[in-house]
């Protein structure tokens, strides 16, 4: 063979866009899981449910944060935990469907996760501006890497389909 025969391309590792993939993925597994939890307490007395779980972990239940605590708790209605429920599945589903697509490198899945990444930029903003935390820049500056990872290297990461 000669030296100016094609040879098949190595694929690079991506360990930037695996970690991404991984952020994705529990973030879509844990809103199914908040939505098979939120389902499962629709049919429940919840400030009953509350007063045997603060027994049993032995918290002083007549303390002014737990009276507050449940007081929010009983106006947790059926319908609300439905709407948390349905937009729990919606969301996780999304999540995980960035998740897979990037794990197969789908080309317009890249597309998706810029726009819903940059979607939140403006928002974590004006909460970093109102009230800000450490906690809020990380996620901040966490959202604003995967963006400029993905954007950067959208057309490395992701294979041609011709």
């Amino acid at each position: 063979m000669t030296e100016n025969a094609k040879t098949p391309a190595v694929k690079k590792r991506a360990p930037t866009l695996y970690f991404i993939i991984g952020v994705k993925f529990f973030k879509g597994l844990a809103a199914l899981l908040l939505a098979v939890g939120a389902y499962n307490l629709t049919d429940n007395n919840l400030p009953e449910d509350f007063q045997k779980l603060l027994l049993s972990l032995h918290f002083d239940p007549e303390k002014k944060f737990f009276v507050d605590l449940a007081a929010r708790v009983a106006e947790v209605t059926p319908a609300n935990l439905k709407w948390v429920t349905v937009g729990a599945v919606v969301y996780g589903s999304f999540m995980l469907l960035q998740a897979v697509g990037l794990l197969f490198r789908v080309k317009w899945i890249v597309w998706l996760v810029i726009g819903e990444s940059a979607f939140f930029v403006p928002v974590e903003v004006f909460e970093m501006v109102h009230r800000p935390s450490w906690i809020k820049f990380a996620i901040l500056a966490v959202n604003v890497i995967i963006v400029w990872y993905l954007y950067v290297n959208r057309a490395r990461l992701i294979r041609q389909h011709h």
